[in-house]
């Protein structure tokens, strides 16, 4: 479990699933996804976390409110395949009751700092490069990938996302000079 400021970030549950379940399919917050999720790809993907979680630590993780236990996103660094080369993909999901209050960010920051602790104690130790890939035009997410120190490495059709062109936005941690 990861606590910021404002936010609990922690593992999935299965009782989870009912929980995220009105963000995943909220069309606004999914609007620069192929589609809002279904009750099926919203149990699969709360399934598939808790598994990650227990395989290698690297999982989505659900979001909730420290004042008021409010569930009010997702997010995670995840292994995934982007254009072709598997990554370290930071990802995060906020619902638009929340955008433009720096939860985004919050929540990226402590992302980083797990994942750079995460990889000193397993097989990932010999990982640097965390990126977060997202719609060229989403402005938002693209403003807390830099907040947090990411740069942006290059453009890409994504072929799992519409094949819309999409950021990829690099940082490199734990080498000298960085994070």
């Amino acid at each position: 479990m990861l606590e910021t400021l404002r936010t609990t970030i922690r593992p999935y549950l299965e009782e989870d699933i009912v929980r995220i379940l009105p963000i995943f399919s909220d069309p606004l917050t999914m609007q620069f996804w192929p589609e809002p999720f279904s009750r099926t790809q919203v149990d699969a993907w709360v399934k598939k976390n808790i598994e990650r979680m227990k395989e290698n630590k690297l999982a989505r993780m659900i979001v909730e409110s420290r004042e008021t236990g409010e569930v009010i996103g997702d997010c995670g660094v995840v292994r995934a395949e982007i254009d072709g080369r598997t990554e370290n993909d930071l990802g995060y999901i906020i619902h638009h009751p929340f955008w433009r209050q720096g939860y985004g960010t919050e929540c990226a920051e402590a992302l980083i700092a797990y994942f750079t602790e995460v990889r000193k104690t397993t097989l990932l130790s010999d990982q640097n490069r965390i990126v977060a890939n997202m719609a060229v035009d989403h402005i938002g997410s693209r403003r807390v990938a830099e907040r947090v120190g990411m740069e942006l490495e290059r453009t890409f059709l994504n072929k799992r996302n519409r094949g819309i062109e999409t950021c990829l936005y690099v940082l490199q941690v734990g080498k000298k000079g960085s994070l």
